[in-house]
């Protein structure tokens, strides 16, 4: 009887620890540094995006300083996150809806004016 038991429990621990081995997964595909490229009706503007494997991190760029992201978000490939920039003195809440294969980044931040298209490359 003490041995069935023995080997119940040796059982039980053994699904255990495999059970927590599998829940050991690869960080998020959008962890990184990104080097990404918006395509505003201006211009194209580069930008470097920062995300931490706790899904936070910050945008920046020369021409519209650093801002945290919030609602970071992974589905598989797709991705999504919001910022508030500031734009020539006006607040602008950026919501970025795209996808991440391997190292490339794609998508769009749909904004009060439209979408804008956003590229990237991880760093």
């Amino acid at each position: 009887m003490r041995t069935k038991i023995g080997s119940i429990i040796t059982g039980v621990m053994m699904a255990l620890f495999i059970s927590a081995c599998a829940s050991v997964s690869e960080p998020h595909p959008l962890v990184g540094g990104w080097l990404i490229t918006i395509d505003t009706p201006i211009g194209a503007m580069d930008a470097n995006l920062n995300v931490n494997e706790d899904l936070t991190g910050e945008m920046s760029s020369q021409d519209l300083g650093g801002a945290p992201l919030d609602a970071v978000s992974v589905d598989g490939e797709a991705v999504s996150f919001s910022t508030t920039v500031d734009a020539q003195g006006q607040s602008m809440t950026l919501v970025f809806n795209g996808t991440v294969v391997d190292d490339q980044l794609s998508g769009s931040f749909n904004t009060d004016f439209g979408a804008i298209p956003v590229t990237g490359r991880r760093l």
